[in-house]
């Protein structure tokens, strides 16, 4: 098991690694909206929120030399089921043709008052 870091994408806020490449197979922790050089949460609604997240989920990727295109699943974290249609929007921009596997769960509440945050299962090929 090897521990991925990026410093492209916010660095942990609790003891756990940004992703873990185990095998052929890396695994993405959770990502929220925030802004890797100010350690903020964007401003802005939920796609705005996702286009972060998948910033930041695609820096993660990119440490272990994968892209979103390598992605086999998503697990997608809302507080609010109506921002289902803005992050479809934001999620078909960064995953394009490429249709992994996901899950959507309405949850209480998130880190940082975050709208939306995303984990990821990718496969090296």
């Amino acid at each position: 098991m090897k521990p991925l870091l990026s410093s492209n994408a916010p660095q942990p806020i609790g003891p756990y690694s940004q992703g873990v490449e185990s095998g052929n197979f890396v695994f993405c922790s959770g990502q929220i909206a925030i802004v890797p050089e100010s350690g903020k949460l964007i401003d802005g609604d939920a796609r705005a929120q996702t286009e972060q997240v998948l910033r930041n989920l695609g820096e993660v990727l990119k440490s272990g030399g994968l892209s979103h295109a390598d992605v086999v699943k998503t697990t997608i974290f809302l507080i609010d089921m109506n921002d289902f249609p803005a992050v479809n929007a934001a999620y078909v921009n960064a995953f394009g043709e490429t249709k992994p596997a996901r899950s959507t769960v309405a949850v209480a509440g998130l880190p940082m008052g975050a709208r939306v945050e995303i984990d990821a299962i990718a496969m090296r090929r």
